[in-house]
């Protein structure tokens, strides 16, 4: 096990120094910093304070790690258990019956936050990765030293496990429907952030199925960060136009519920002058008027697998990577022009 002492020897400094550069004192010089750093890479040295000089390896702690998105929360983030709320209580559920704890972070995407991931990655037995809060290479250098399981990640992450909802079925079954059954021909698309791997495939997903669609075109593609307050944004981008598309399908259910809301506000009536639809199925989405045509992912699906493969990984680190990629289905409300029986859904 490489501690302190050899990260010192090879850096050719002190102790102080190693320990100045893990706390990211102002004291150390530059040069020096990228020294130091560069042997912790090389040497895949974990730094743990709560732990240093004991033999056992294990702390019975899993960390959590996501990406805090939006500005602004409105009331649906608030009140509402949402995305990462049911991840997290799948992956508390699966550990309930462990020695494991759960200890959790979240922040904004930059490089604080990814101090604090990696000072993290010192205090766990394994990390679970709500999409990717670090550059995809550096989560494989992570990967190295701690085990990793990231939720929601790219399909293509090599040399890592990565358990992820099957977003292209979704979106392609989606928009078969509104193209199909309902002939909607000019379709938007707002998308979440470029940072987040399920909004660069739901995009490339809809760009194709529209594509693919005889006579369909895409109308626009907005920008938005998965918050409630970028669709209501985005909404007021398309009022502000001088006609409306047919139908706006949005990267998730908390996007789509801003759409509504500020259509609304702006006496646009959901169907019957723009279709409106949302990805995740989260709880809310049945609740708004009219309700939510939406993909539905299994988000506690996504929580329990994800867990149950970073225990397996922290058993075993000889496993070879592994990807799951989780059905998903279209779920059929009235905010499409459709008049389902209550609570049907269309499996995909």
């Amino acid at each position: 096990m490489t501690t302190v002492y050899d990260v010192a020897r090879v850096a050719g400094v002190s102790t102080a120094t190693v320990s100045r550069v893990m706390r990211e004192s102002s004291l150390v010089q530059p040069e020096t910093r990228q020294r130091v750093q560069a042997v912790i890479e090389a040497l895949g040295f974990v730094p743990d304070a709560t732990a240093q000089g004991l033999s056992r390896r294990r702390k019975d702690i899993i960390g959590f790690v996501g990406l805090e998105r939006g500005t602004a929360e409105i009331d649906i983030e608030r009140e509402s258990l949402l995305f990462v709320d049911q991840i997290v209580h799948a992956a508390e559920a699966v550990l309930r019956d462990t020695e494991y704890s759960l200890l959790l972070t979240f922040g904004s995407a930059g490089q604080a936050f990814e101090r604090r991931v990696r000072a993290l990655s010192g205090k766990v037995d394994g990390l679970l990765v709500a999409e990717e809060v670090l550059a995809l290479a550096d989560l494989r250098r992570l990967a190295g030293r701690i085990p990793i399981t990231v939720i929601a990640g790219r399909r293509e992450s090599a040399g890592l496990d990565v358990v992820l909802a099957d977003n292209t079925a979704g979106i392609t079954a989606l928009v078969s429907h509104l193209a199909g059954l309902h002939r909607y021909r000019r379709l938007c698309f707002v998308t979440g952030p470029q940072d987040a791997p399920d909004a660069r495939e739901r995009q490339a997903a809809f760009e194709n199925a529209v594509l693919a669609s005889p006579g369909c075109v895409i109308d626009q593609v907005l920008h938005g960060d998965f918050s409630e307050a970028s669709g209501a944004e985005a909404a007021r981008v398309l009022l502000a136009r001088r006609s409306l598309p047919q139908a706006v399908v949005c990267a998730n259910d908390q996007m789509a519920i801003g759409v509504l809301r500020e259509f609304q506000r702006a006496r646009v009536a959901i169907p019957a002058d723009v279709a409106l639809t949302g990805f995740d199925d989260v709880y809310p989405s049945r609740l708004v008027d009219p309700p939510l045509t939406t993909v539905s992912q299994p988000l506690r699906d996504l929580g329990v697998r994800a867990t149950r493969r970073l225990l397996a990984r922290i058993e075993n680190r000889a496993l070879p990577p592994e990807t799951d990629v989780l059905p998903t289905r279209v779920v059929i409300r009235a905010s499409c022009g459709c008049s389902p029986p209550a609570g049907a859904g269309t499996d995909r």
